[in-house]
């Protein structure tokens, strides 16, 4: 029972993506998982797996209007997930605080939380921080972007938070992209894997569900597979075709 931020230091950089993809990866290993939507301001989660606007969301709770249990909800691959709502009224009443004691009630019935937090450092991304077990930074190989990351990871380790590693995602293998090694050695953190940019992202996200599921044989899902085994303590290693030949 465990609960993981995915975190970065500045948008686009594929946070999302990794939270989805992770969570639902570790569902297909037989985990219990829930993602939750906890970047209330630019929610994505619901819109990622066809759940954008729901009768009760995180909002409803960290108001006090509902229960989490209420809150959550079962994507067709059976991964859970809490989505907040699109609806910016409410969002100068919410208590980010709030999100700390509602993943608590969450661990008790499940494997993971998987917590999608905000962008940047802001009260939203920090509230995030502070409901999790470990921290997994998510980056891309440019300086900006690294740099970011280690901003993030200072203000993690202040928290007193355990960071898991660092994702490098949307990594197109340009000559003009920071090396792995290079990123490694700036952050002074474990690399769990490496993300190569995939053109069926928006197409797994139009069909509203994880690229694991929609493009299983794809460099990225096979990549985010391996991490999600990782992060289970799962001896997993991705059949090759005379395997499946041979019924391995």
């Amino acid at each position: 029972m465990k609960v993981i931020t995915i975190t970065s230091g500045k948008g686009g950089v594929g946070k999302t993506t990794t939270a989805i993809n992770l969570g639902t990866a570790l569902n297909a290993f037989g985990k219990d998982v829930i993602i939750v939507d906890s970047n209330l301001t630019t929610p994505n989660v619901g819109l990622h797996l066809g759940a954008p606007i729901v009768p009760v969301s995180l909002n409803h709770v960290l108001l006090g209007k509902a229960d989490v249990a209420d809150a959550i909800y079962e994507h067709e691959s059976g991964t859970k997930i809490i989505p907040s709502s699109l609806s910016v009224k409410e969002l100068r009443r919410l208590n980010h605080s709030k999100l700390k004691d509602v993943v608590k009630k969450l661990k008790k019935n499940s494997d993971y939380v998987i917590c999608d937090s905000a962008a940047g450092l802001g009260e939203e991304a920090l509230a995030a921080m502070q409901a999790a077990d470990e921290v997994i930074i998510v980056t891309n190989p440019e300086i900006t972007a690294v740099t970011d990351a280690l901003k993030t990871s200072k203000v993690v380790e202040d928290l007193g938070k355990e960071i898991k590693g660092v994702i490098v995602a949307r990594v197109k293998g340009t000559k003009y992209e920071m090396p792995v090694s290079n990123i490694k050695e700036m952050l002074e953190l474990p690399i769990l894997g490496v993300i190569p940019e995939d053109k069926n992202m928006p197409i797994a996200m139009i069909k509203k569900d994880a690229l694991i599921h929609t493009h299983p044989k794809s460099k990225a899902a096979k990549a985010y597979r391996a991490i999600a085994a990782k992060i289970a303590g799962i001896n997993y290693k991705e059949k090759s075709f005379m395997d499946k030949l041979l019924g391995k």
